[in-house]
This record gives C-alpha cells, sequence and structure tokens, in this order.
C-alpha cells in the first residue's frame, strides 16, 4: 500500500497539521504501508524534522512569503494553486507511482486542487476542520468536536464521500496511547504546563511566564517550544531566570510532561484532544480563528476555560484564571472529569482511521 501526503508547516501554518499527519503517517506504517511526503519549502519548516522520523520527503520549490503577514501565505496558496498542481503532479509522474491513498491536510488547497490530483490516486482523503470549502474526495476526517459537527459537511463534500467526524477518530500518537493507563483526576495544582505549539507566533508562552512568575516557586513550570519557534532563546533565558522553571524544546515526550502536570496552559488547537485524552485540565487561548468553534464547544462541555482571543487575553487574565483554580481543587477535579469525557479511549485506542484505510483497499 502506497500512501502520501501532501501537507505543509511554517511560523505562520504553524506544526499541527505536521504532527497529525506525521501521528497517521507512523500507525499506517507499523500496517506495512509505504508512506511518504510531499511538502512545500518555508521558512520555519518541519521537513528535516519529518526526514529524522524516518519518511521520504519530496520538496516543492520554496515559495518566497513573508511570514510576518499571517494572511501573504493562504493568498499565495490561493494564486498560485495551480503551480502546486504542476509540480506534485510532476512528482506522481516521475518519483511517486501507483500511490492507493493520497491525504491531504491543507487549508490553502481545495476541491480545484483535488480534482486535478484525483486522477494519479486510488483514493483521496481530505484532513480539513474549517468546513469553509469545498472538496473532491473520497473521505473526509474533521476529528475535532463542534456543536453541529455532524452536519458541518453536509454541501461541501461528494454523497458518497465517507466523513470521519468527531473526536472518536482524534489522531494520538502512540505515546499518548501508552500514557493514558496512568491517567488521573486531577485537582491540588503542583505542576503546570505551558506549551502554545510549535511556533507560538502571537508570543503567548512569555504572557503566560509574566503571568506564572506571580506565583510561588513551589509550583513547577514545564514550558515547552517547538524548534520553529522563532523566539526560543529568549524564552530559554527567561526561564533560567527561575529555579522552578524548566525550558523543553521540540520534546518527545509531551504525554509524560502532560501526565505530570496538574493544569496546562495553551492554544485551542490538536493540543487539545491530547490534553482531554489525559484528563487534563487546561487555560485555553485562542491564537487562530480555526479554534474559535473548538475552543468554544470544549469550554461550554465543562473541559476548559477559555480565556478568549490572544489579543485581548493579558499576562493578569492568565494570573487571575491560574489562582482562581489553584484555590478551588474542585473546579480542578471538575475540569478534569470532564475532559476525560470528552475521548471514547475505546474507539480511539482501536486507530478508526487507520481501520477506515485499510478496509477501503481490501
Amino acid at each position: 500500500m502506497n500512501v502520501v501526503f501532501r501537507v505543509d508547516s511554517s511560523v505562520t501554518i504553524g506544526t499541527g497539521h505536521v504532527m497529525r499527519c506525521l501521528t497517521l503517517a507512523k500507525q499506517l506504517k507499523q500496517m506495512n504501508a509505504n508512506v511518504s511526503f510531499i511538502c512545500r519549502e518555508l521558512e520555519g519548516d518541519l521537513i528535516n524534522f519529518i526526514k529524522d522520523n524516518e519518511f521520504t520527503v519530496y520538496i516543492l520549490s520554496k515559495a518566497m512569503i513573508s511570514e510576518a503577514d499571517n494572511n501573504a501565505i493562504f493568498e499565495w496558496y490561493k494564486e498560485n494553486w495551480q503551480q502546486d498542481v504542476r509540480e506534485t503532479q510532476y512528482l506522481f509522474e516521475t518519483h511517486i507511482h501507483s500511490v492507493d491513498f493520497l491525504i491531504v491536510d491543507h487549508y490553502g488547497l481545495d476541491k480545484k486542487w483535488e480534482a486535478s490530483l484525483k486522477p494519479f490516486t486510488k483514493k483521496l482523503m481530505v484532513i480539513d476542520d474549517l468546513a469553509n470549502r469545498k472538496h473532491v474526495c473520497d473521505f473526509l476526517l474533521d476529528q475535532n468536536l463542534y456543536l453541529n459537527y455532524q452536519d458541518r459537511y453536509k454541501n461541501l463534500v461528494p454523497p458518497e464521500c465517507k466523513q470521519l467526524l468527531g473526536p472518536n477518530y482524534v489522531l494520538l500518537r502512540e505515546e499518548f496511547i501508552e500514557a493514558s493507563r496512568q491517567k488521573r483526576i486531577r485537582n491540588e495544582i503542583h505542576n503546570i504546563l505551558v506549551f502554545f505549539g510549535g511556533t507560538d507566533p502571537t508570543n503567548e508562552t512569555v504572557k503566560a511566564l509574566d503571568a506564572l512568575a506571580l506565583l510561588d516557586n513551589n509550583i513547577k513550570i514545564n514550558v515547552v517550544v517547538g524548534s520553529s519557534n522563532t523566539r526560543k532563546d529568549q524564552i530559554r533565558e527567561y526561564c533560567d531566570r527561575y529555579p522552578n522553571f524548566f525550558f523543553h524544546c521540540q520534546v518527545s515526550n509531551m504525554a509524560e510532561l502532560m501526565n505530570e502536570a496538574d493544569l496546562a496552559i495553551g492554544a485551542g488547537g490538536t493540543t487539545t484532544w491530547e490534553r482531554c485524552y489525559l484528563g487534563l485540565p487546561s487555560i485555553t487561548i485562542i491564537v487562530a480563528d480555526n479554534q474559535i468553534e473548538l475552543t468554544d464547544a470544549v469550554s461550554k462541555f465543562g473541559a476548559s476555560v477559555n480565556l478568549g482571543f490572544s489579543h485581548e487575553v493579558t499576562s493578569n487574565q492568565i494570573f487571575e484564571a491560574v489562582k482562581d483554580l489553584i484555590e478551588h481543587p474542585k473546579k480542578v477535579q471538575l475540569l478534569s472529569e470532564r475532559a476525560s469525557k470528552l475521548v471514547n479511549h475505546k474507539i480511539v485506542n482501536t486507530y478508526p482511521v487507520v481501520k477506515a484505510i485499510m478496509e477501503e483497499l481490501k
């Protein structure tokens, strides 16, 4: 079985798309699939990280885009999707043959791109969570929880498309499956984990550290950043000033750090499901528009404290939210219990996405 992923990462795009694709790629590899990636070279990409995980990466030409402009990169894809099609088709014609599954995880690509590449693969899967554009695909995966998640793609995919929707299809790395055996319900806070994704373009990490520096130093603070975080050296120096702050970069033991933590402070992206799966209460800040619905739904379920949009949240608000939870262990316990109930462990542990792919190719 030959599976190809088309996915990008950068300072602006972030690392979440690649990380969830890597999770699925490793699970498929365990089923003896031949897996490779097609990625465009961008500032802060994870191409070398994918290679370090022992996958072949076919690199598309570098897009000369200013990462300082958040909208520039998506405008580039909108204007140059045909170039992306040509470069990808060339790879299928010259390097990658007999593709069984093409899996696309990309906000910048839509039905036009998918229709152009569909003749080169037996099946095409889209991973999405925006539900803001039409797709031409055989499978659609959206692992997130929304108030209307069963109907979100009603008029956006073909009638015959198999939709894998909701948190029962969440993609979790093996380390989280293993760590869930030591899962616990929290109450008192002695250990706080700070993680705002691989790039943290809005610098929420420092904002959170300014808040946590006001707490007593008997609470351990683990601070995680990605290798693509442009401020990682500044954050390391910040952590060095406090005996209870511990700096980590591009970790391979995130599940272990989450299991140790009694509270997480982070963004409302894909890490939401890792936290919930391990019953970890969280204070969440929305750092991108695609996080709004998910963060709102998880908060309304009672599994997190949603502080709102990053440009409106202050260090003082973070401090007050943490202080409130420290003073009210029962609130922490309730958050932990609700988070645990969001994901059905029995279903997730059977790797339902891999199962759906394998059944299709029987």
